[in-house]
């Protein structure tokens, strides 16, 4: 059975999660205090410590990365995405926007709030 609870709302901006990883924590936490300053994220959650395996350049590469979780609405990833891409370190980072097809109603009108720019902005 459906938590009607959590079904998407038409008059809310689309919701959606932003994932990338960066080299270290300290690095993560300017990101995320950056993408919230800005409006570009309501939130940002930082998994401090994860290691990542992946092919680079005909290599098995392996490193230790942050990974931040990026909550945010669809309007505002194109300037998110070009933010990322200006600040981040990595040649080609990881930048990967999923949407978010329901939740709370109260924590996405929340998200579309802080991250929903005004013509003052």
């Amino acid at each position: 059975m459906v938590d009607a609870s959590l079904t998407p709302s038409a008059d809310l901006p689309g919701a959606c999660l932003v994932m990338t990883t960066v080299e270290s924590p300290a690095l993560a936490g300017e990101i995320a205090r950056r993408l919230v300053k800005d409006r570009l994220a309501a939130c940002v959650q930082i998994l401090p410590a994860m290691t990542s395996v992946y092919s680079w350049e005909g290599r098995i590469e392996e490193a230790q990365e942050s990974l931040l979780l990026i909550k945010t609405v669809r309007s505002a990833y194109p300037a998110l995405e070009a933010t990322l891409r200006q600040i981040h370190p990595y040649q080609t980072p990881e930048i990967i926007m999923l949407p978010i097809d329901a939740g709370l109603p109260d924590y996405l009108a929340w998200m579309a709030g802080v991250t929903t720019r005004s013509p003052e902005d």
